[in-house]
Order: structure tokens, then sequence, then C-alpha cells
């Protein structure tokens, strides 16, 4: 048997590029996040507030949770997520922003039997 028929997981990769067009409206609503956040010890509050205020690419990671992505979705549970942000270059124009571009990971992997 395949891996496709018998895991019932699935992993699934998204990548966005956003453009922040309003910085202090981001960290502001990051900072509300933050002071809702009851559970939160006051250590950590302190040192995501200063991350969220000093770095907008925080203050999105801060505000993008993948369970909200799927906490909606009929009949999957998540069970584990990463996620991680950054300040890039982004030149819509180029070839490396090419979305259908292939890889080569994945032919390798649909070779192999596994995508």
């Amino acid at each position: 048997m395949s891996t496709e028929e018998t895991s019932r997981f699935v992993r699934l990769r998204v990548e966005l590029v956003l453009e922040v067009q309003g910085e202090g409206e981001l960290t502001k609503a990051a900072l509300r996040r933050l002071a809702s956040d009851a559970e939160l010890p006051l250590e950590e509050r302190t040192h995501a507030e200063n991350a969220v205020t000093e770095d907008t690419a925080e203050a999105l990671a801060y505000l993008v949770d993948p369970f909200d992505l799927v906490s909606e979705v009929p009949g999957v549970e998540l069970q584990q997520a990463s996620w991680s942000s950054e300040r890039i270059e982004y030149d819509p124009d180029s070839p490396e922003w090419d979305l259908d571009e292939d890889d080569g990971e994945d032919d390798e992997e649909e070779e192999d039997g596994i995508g």
C-alpha cells in the first residue's frame, strides 16, 4: 500500500507574500491581541510586546494563526503547526516568484510514488 492509502495525515504547505501598507495598524492589532491574552505570562508578554513593536514581520506572525485557517474546515483537526515571517525583497516579475513553477522536490516524490 502507498503512503497515500494508509495515512490520514496531510501536510499542507502554504507560502504567502503580503504587502504591509499600514505598519502602525498592524503593530497596534498585535499589541491588542497580546493585551487580550489572559493566559500569557508577564515575562513572555513583555518579550512579545517588544518583538511586535520592533518588527512588523513579528507582529504579522503573531496575528496569523494556522489554527484559525483550518478551525472551520469540516473533518480535520490540526495536529501540529509551525510558521514564521520575515521581511523580503519582492519582485512579482521575477521568475523566482512564479507560483506555478515546480521546485523539483515534488517531482522526486511523485517518481517514488509518494506525491
